[in-house]
């Protein structure tokens, strides 16, 4: 059985994925359970992660509709 990645490991994926290509910006992330499924992470810390990259404007929260990548990114 993998290891889960860590906190930073995790991040560091999902931006990798952003950067090349594979959650390009206006894209829906996918939902928290999936990423948890995904990652073999426990929901509390894809949520962490999902609001650290919100602060970092890397993705933006849409009430109702979900979390998206951001189009105009500051990084």
């Amino acid at each position: 059985m993998p290891i889960p990645p860590t906190m930073n490991e995790l991040l560091e994926d999902l931006v990798r994925r952003i950067d090349e290509g594979e959650l390009p910006p206006g894209s829906q992330i996918p939902s928290t359970s999936e990423l948890a499924d995904h990652y073999n992470l426990s929901l509390s810390t894809i949520h962490r992660a999902v609001a650290t990259l919100r602060k970092q404007g890397i993705l933006i929260g849409r009430p109702g509709r979900g979390v998206f990548v951001a189009e105009n990114q500051s990084r």
